[in-house]
This record gives C-alpha cells, sequence and structure tokens, in this order.
C-alpha cells in the first residue's frame, strides 16, 4: 500500500509525511480516530492561533511590517508542509528502498517553477527597493562531505531540516530530540568552520552567470528533467507502474492531506516571498547556529571570538535579539502553522514512549544535520532548494553528495531499530 493512502502506517515518522508520526515513539492520534473522521482539535488550533497572533505583534512591534510578513510566509510554510506531507527524508529514502519516486519528481517540479521565476527577478538585482541575491556558494570538498553527513543525518534523525521544524511543530516528541542536537550540532560547525575554509575545490559557478538568464533556466530545466525521467524509468522498472504526485486520499483543505504537486508548488510560492521580502532564498539552519551560540553565551561560553561568530554580519545576529534574525522568525513560524496543522488535522497528540536505541539515532543523526549544515553552506532548503533555485551548481552538488549520505543512511536505519 502506498503510505500517502494509510493515515496511519507502522513506521518511524519523518520529515515528509506527517501520516507516519503514529508509533509508540512518536506522536499518536487518537485510537479512535480514523482518517475520514478526524476531528479538529479546538484547543491546539486556538492556542496555535493566539501564539502566531502574539509572536506576529511582538515582531511587528519591534522589526517591522517586513519582518512580520516573514513570519507569516513561514507560518504559511508550517501548514504546507505538514499538510502536504512534503518533504526530503522519506522521499529520498523511498526511491533508494521501495523504488517510488514521486516525492523525488515533485521536488524537480518545485525546482523548475522556482529557478522559472528567481532566475529573471536576481538578475534584476533589486525590487521594490529590495536588493535581491541568490545562494551562490563554491565547490568544494566541504560541500561534499558536508551534505554527505547531513544526508545520513537525514535518515537516522528522521528529517530534513524544515522537516524536523514542522514534525516538532506538529507534536513529533522524537524529533525534538533530533531538533535539540541539531542545534548542538550546529554550534560545533560553527566552532570548526575556519578548518573547512581553505579545503580543495573550485570558484562558486551560477548558470545564469555562465549562460545568461535564458541559457542558465535551459540548462536547469534539462538537468531536472534528465533526474525526473531518470526516477520515473526507476520506478517503473521496480514497480511496473508510476506513482501520481498529482493525487490524495480524500484531501481536503484544513485537513490534508494535500497532493506533492500541491505542495511543491506552494513552496516554492513561499521561496519566492521570502526572495522578494527578505533579498535572498528561504534558509532554515544559520536559525540553529545562533539559537545554539546564544544558549552558549548564557552559560558562560563565549562564541564571539569563534571565527565564524567574529564576522560583522554573524556578530551583529549573536548581539541582537532573535527578533532581528529572518531566518528564526520564519522557523518559528514553521513550527507554529505546523501545530496549527496538526490541530486542524486532530493529530496533535505526542507521545514520550521512545525506545532507546531511536533515541540514539536522534542524537547522532541531529549532530550531523546541524554539523554537516554548517559546513556545507546550507541544508536542504538553503543549499539544495535555494542553491538550484539561483542557478548554483553547489546545489547540485550538494544534491548528489546528500542523496549519497541518505542512500548510506536509509541502510543503516535498521541498526537503531528505525524501519
Amino acid at each position: 500500500m502506498d503510505p500517502r493512502t494509510n493515515p496511519f502506517p507502522k513506521q518511524e515518522a519523518d520529515s515528509s509525511r506527517p501520516d507516519t508520526m503514529t508509533d509508540a515513539t512518536l506522536s499518536s492520534p487518537p485510537s479512535s480516530t480514523t482518517a475520514p473522521e478526524r476531528l479538529s482539535n479546538p484547543r491546539t488550533v486556538a492556542a496555535s492561533l493566539v501564539l502566531a497572533a502574539l509572536f506576529y505583534g511582538l515582531v511587528f512591534i519591534n522589526v517591522g511590517w517586513r519582518q512580520a510578513s516573514l513570519f507569516v510566509v513561514g507560518l504559511a510554510a508550517g501548514v504546507i508542509l505538514y499538510h502536504a506531507a512534503f518533504g526530503f527524508t522519506a522521499a529520498w529514502r523511498e526511491v533508494v528502498a521501495t523504488g517510488r519516486s514521486a516525492g523525488l519528481r515533485a521536488q524537480m517540479v518545485m525546482l523548475g517553477v522556482t529557478v522559472l521565476i528567481f532566475t529573471p527577478l536576481i538578475a534584476l538585482g533589486e525590487i521594490g527597493g529590495v536588493s535581491l541575491r541568490g545562494s551562490v556558494a563554491p565547490l568544494n570538498i566541504a560541500v561534499v562531505i558536508g551534505a554527505f553527513m547531513f544526508g545520513i543525518g537525514m535518515q537516522l534523525g528522521g528529517g530534513c531540516a524544515s522537516g524536523t521544524l514542522f514534525t516538532t511543530g506538529g507534536g513529533n516528541a522524537r524529533m525534538l530530540i533530533t531538533l535539540a542536537f541539531f542545534i548542538v550540532g550546529s554550534v560545533l560547525g560553527s566552532w570548526h568552520w575556519p578548518l573547512w575554509q581553505d579545503v580543495p575545490g573550485f570558484e562558486a559557478v551560477a548558470l545564469s552567470q555562465s549562460f545568461g538568464v535564458v541559457g542558465g533556466i535551459a540548462v536547469s530545466f534539462a538537468l531536472f528533467a534528465a533526474v525526473y525521467l531518470c526516477a520515473a524509468s526507476w520506478e517503473k522498472r521496480k514497480l511496473g507502474s508510476l506513482e501520481p504526485t498529482t493525487s490524495a486520499s480524500s484531501p481536503t483543505l484544513l485537513k490534508g492531506p494535500w497532493p506533492l504537486l500541491a505542495g511543491a508548488l506552494a513552496l516554492a510560492a513561499v521561496n519566492v516571498a521570502t526572495l522578494l521580502l527578505a533579498g535572498r532564498p528561504w534558509g532554515v539552519t544559520s536559525a540553529f547556529a545562533l539559537w545554539g551560540a546564544k544558549l552558549a553565551g548564557f552559560v558562560g561560553i563565549d562564541v564571539s571570538t569563534w571565527a565564524y561568530w567574529a564576522r560583522p554580519g554573524q556578530l551583529a545576529s549573536l548581539n541582537s535579539s532573535i527578533l532581528n534574525d529572518t531566518t528564526s522568525v520564519m522557523n518559528i513560524g514553521i513550527m507554529l502553522g505546523a501545530l496549527l496543522a496538526a490541530g486542524l488535522a486532530g493529530r496533535f497528540a505526542p507521545s514520550f514512549r521512545i525506545p532507546g536505541k531511536s533515541i540514539l539515532a536522534a542524537v547522532v543523526g541531529g549532530i550531523m544535520l546541524g554539523y554537516g549544515a554548517r559546513i556545507a553552506f546550507g541544508c536542504n532548503i538553503g543549499a539544495y532548494f535555494g542553491g538550484i533555485a539561483s542557478t548554483s551548481l553547489h546545489g547540485w552538488l550538494w544534491f548528489v553528495a546528500a542523496f549519497i549520505g541518505s542512500s548510506l543512511g536509509t541502510r543503516l536505519r535498521p541498526w537503531f531499530g528505525l524501519s
């Protein structure tokens, strides 16, 4: 059976399917409730709306309308990620473990739509008084090793960067452990950051700069088509048929599940909105490093002397409120959006009965996620989604290395009692 058609399969949760948060280790819905009969949880919905309204007001008053608008974009992303069950961890794992490729194919559609919009906008350089830039980074060993680590961490931790946020917000207790050690790994990565700055590699390459706007889009589309067709061919060979990306079992707007394609298009809109409001693509993990650094300072560890934090931009963030940090504000929005979505779907029911091996996997996976993202210029959102959408070749290098790491992580999961 396709996991998307079964709301409560018996497997460990991950970033791309909130429907999997139902075993003894994770968030379980009431046993008397089935998918067609699920009722919204009014208390959870009310709590999420009150918290969102209070935080919006706090950001609006202290920072301004633009930052508050980015919080709303994050809020929308949380709802989208939860209801569309859209992520990267299970999508990549299914390609390796079962041959199913709908999630990966939907990602190619998401990337294609985003590139089509991003490329001319970034070429303009400015719109509405906001300077626009893409996520472009070097192609070096740090990207390869960091992305490879991140790929393994995805499968052991149970989620990617965005997935960790929305599953935590949606009531997944195990993912709270992954998030905590994601932050620890991010701090370690920022500590070791200078060690990775002079590793062998090549200068950054953006296809839109090398081939122009039209050429950059054309080459990107050729790459998307190649991945899409290879994934489809692999699925047909393994399973004999192709799982659609446009259908979901009894989807509803407020309770989900939304079709994968709808999630792909909605997340493309999230990234475009982020670019227009923040002047750069969507990111997630820099906030984890910031949160960890602030916690370190609270217990007496002065990270301001570290090379990573000594840079003017990072030092300013370290000395400012997190309300001034766009990534932090959006991340909080994602968690509250997922909380709202879980309440609407009647699925917010955290369970803290987590097996020891699963906890160990969350700890190891979280550290690998955080460390890998710091040295690889970002995560599945900042490097993969943002990088490829900016026509940067480092995004493709990240994708290849992370996918290989994810494939290895898939094979390591049984060692930790994960399905």
